[in-house]
């Protein structure tokens, strides 16, 4: 492995002094490794963050396994990079995170959708554009479809998260469970045959009856039971509040799958 990751260029500043006397004003400390075999990507992302908030970067950087397993010993941590700043250690790149942007991995966010639901609209625009020349009703199929896929892959990437949220709320899965893992199957599949405009009398079906089961349960856990928990539509983990997402989908969903029955029967 030596030789294959190129050493980090920078300059590295005098390791022994003191990172609490240093670090004053703008200018900030930071250990991070930078071996022959591995130039740690968090600390590259622990400094980029520090320059972008205007910090001057005291770049302190290991060069040998034995210079880390040094100063893990001497500062009583267990991980690097190491960062401090006005004279006191703040932690590693998820802390240094924390302090200078205000992030909190707890916090309710609709970003994930809000990203996932744009990515959709574009790959509908672009097909419709693409293959029809114009914008058109196809164009929203297009993004139902998409979005249905784009929701499907997300919970597949992380299946036993999602069916874990899943099983706070789905009327269906907490009667049977293994359908909480056919659930992510059924909503891509049918959203790639729908992209497609192929087996409808297969397809629609399969996303209305998944659908209105999970638009009647989304409603009576938000609206009726008025419990606060967390959608597992875009996959386990996330910090999406179940409610109108959750209950857009599968409107969707079943509004898809009603016209396409509509134009075959």
């Amino acid at each position: 492995m030596e030789g294959l990751v190129p050493k980090d260029t920078r300059d590295a500043s005098d390791v022994s002094t003191d990172p609490a006397k240093a670090a004053i004003g703008k200018t900030a400390v930071l250990y991070r490794m930078a071996l022959p075999d591995h130039l740690c990507p968090s600390g590259q992302k622990a400094r980029w963050l520090l320059e972008r908030q205007g910090y001057i970067v005291d770049d302190r950087l290991f060069r040998t396994r034995a210079e880390v397993d040094a100063f893990k010993a001497a500062h009583g941590v267990k991980t690097t990079p190491q960062a401090w700043i006005d004279g006191t250690r703040v932690g590693g790149y998820t802390d240094l995170r924390k302090k200078l942007t205000g992030w909190d991995p707890s916090r309710t966010t609709y970003t994930p959708v809000i990203f996932l639901f744009a990515v959709a609209a574009l790959t509908a625009v672009a097909l419709s554009i693409g293959f029809l020349g114009a914008i058109t009703w196809q164009t929203l199929g297009w993004f139902i479809s998409v979005s249905m896929i784009l929701l499907g892959m997300q919970k597949l990437r992380d299946i036993e998260g999602f069916t874990t949220m899943f099983l706070n709320y789905d009327l269906l899965a907490r009667r049977w469970v293994p359908y909480a893992y056919v659930y992510p199957f059924v909503e891509t599949g049918a959203g790639i045959l729908m992209t497609g405009m192929l087996l409808t009398w297969l397809s629609a079906p399969a996303a209305l009856i998944v659908a209105s089961i999970g638009a009647v349960s989304v409603f009576k856990a938000v609206y009726i039971d008025r419990r606060t928990l967390k959608c597992a539509c875009v996959g386990g983990n996330s910090n999406v509040p179940l409610g109108f997402v959750s209950l857009t989908e599968n409107l969707m969903m079943i509004g898809m799958a009603v016209v396409m029955l509509w134009n075959i029967f």
